[in-house]
């Protein structure tokens, strides 16, 4: 059995929003346990607005999806249980967790919310020791929180990641370089880490339908389809990952929006659109300057009756164009908005590490490529010129800022 100089754990937390949601309402006195009917965690159940932020394993048997609408996953089960999100708890009991992991090694770096990976090298440790440790780890996580968690061990980054998603939940599985072909070639090619549903038509087109069809795919082909993320998803595929844990990168999870209040009634989609394109232009810069991606965004509209309402929609490939956000801030105001005067509006956008890899929807289109070429000559320029330097030709005699709106930043 191969030794290896790293071993790595990466911990995720199983259903992590509804888990997390289940065991404070146990603790509280409920006496029905959410991960045990199907049960989401989402918008309004009443109007059945919003979107899937996380599901039961219950529910999953329906068909039911991370990031549907509330709509829809109402169409597959009627009986649905749908509960409000609780961020600040959520917080909570990921520091909780991370407080634990820190007591078994200092090499911990936090992916997402519900995410880590742990180095546990040991030079005195056998393969089973890793894996004593892991169950150790996932069996006080349960016993002390309340909820549950699958590791996955390897010697790289990638393949512990890989690991975790196999077999849920309160599991513990190893991936490493000997056991790809039994354990990981065989899957489905869209359960690889980094190919999002843009790219899976294109890989199925050239006869790639599992993880060990792109593994042993003509390279220089790859390449010449998708450039530099065929080459990294080809590394993946072989289970090749040099990325390495960064103890001192904190995870933070938090929003970038931008709003601002009309002095007049607005009447017209014309006008709206460009008021989110002003929105947008400052929105990307910031996501940019501070090298930032948003997974969510959301838009809200405050009619003349001072009446809120909003819409959002999470996507599968992380940006920060000003190009996309636009693009799809105009479509969730177009199915929003009923022609009702608007006197504010708003473009709010959920941040995602950075770390780990972003895939760039750059690799999907052409085009996309141009625009993130074009913006970042266009920031060069704001930031040595000032903003006023350059806008685009739309604002010209509309009476609308080009730049407008306030920039928060809601750590």
């Amino acid at each position: 059995m191969e030794s290896y100089d790293k071993y790595i754990f990466h911990i995720d937390v199983n259903s992590a929003y509804l888990s997390w949601t289940a065991v404070y309402r146990l603790q509280k006195g409920d006496k029905i346990d959410l991960r045990k009917i199907p049960s989401v965690i989402g918008g309004d159940e009443k109007s059945r607005h919003g979107i899937v932020l996380a599901k039961s394993i219950p529910a999953k048997k329906y068909n039911i999806i991370t990031g549907e609408s509330l709509y829809s996953a109402f169409q597959k089960c009627p009986n649905l249980k749908v509960i409000h999100g609780d961020f600040e708890l959520y917080n909570k009991c990921s520091k909780a967790m991370v407080e634990i992991l820190l007591e078994y090694s200092p090499l911990l770096e936090q992916y997402s919310i519900d995410e880590c990976f742990l180095e546990v090298t040991n030079k005195n440790y056998t393969r089973e020791d890793y894996i004593k440790l892991a169950h150790q780890i996932k069996d006080r996580i349960k016993e002390k929180l309340g909820f549950t968690v699958n590791i996955g061990i390897s010697s790289n980054k990638l393949l512990a990641k890989m690991a975790s998603d196999f077999k849920k939940p309160d599991r513990v599985h190893t991936l490493f370089k000997e056991e790809i072909e039994s354990k990981m070639w065989n899957l489905p090619i869209e359960n690889l880490f980094m190919v999002g549903k843009a790219t899976l038509p294109k890989l199925k087109k050239i006869n790639i339908n599992t993880i060990g069809d792109l593994a042993k795919y003509d390279i220089e082909k790859l390449k010449y389809f998708f450039k530099s993320y065929g080459n990294m998803i080809h590394n993946y595929a072989n289970g090749i990952d040099f990325s390495v844990i960064d103890a001192n990168k904190k995870y933070k999870n938090k929003n970038m929006g931008n709003s601002t209040t009309i002095p007049f009634d607005v009447e017209d989609r014309e006008t709206a659109h460009r008021i989110l394109l002003s929105l947008c232009e400052t929105l990307g810069m910031r996501l940019r300057k501070s090298s930032n991606y948003c997974n969510v965004i959301s838009i809200s509209i405050r009619n003349s009756e001072f009446i809120n309402y909003s819409k959002q929609k999470k996507i599968i490939n992380p940006i920060n164009s000003t190009n996309e956000l636009y693009k799809i801030s105009c479509k969730l105001f177009d199915e929003l908005w009923h022609g009702e005067p608007i006197r504010l509006l708003a473009v709010n956008t959920s941040i995602v590490s950075e770390n780990f890899g972003v895939q760039l929807s750059l690799f999907d289109k052409k085009e996309d490529e141009k625009y993130i070429v074009l913006e970042k000559t266009i920031d060069s320029i704001r930031d040595k010129y000032g903003n006023k330097s350059i806008m685009k030709s739309s604002f010209l005699h509309s009476g609308i800022k080009p730049i407008s709106g306030r920039t928060e930043e809601e750590l």
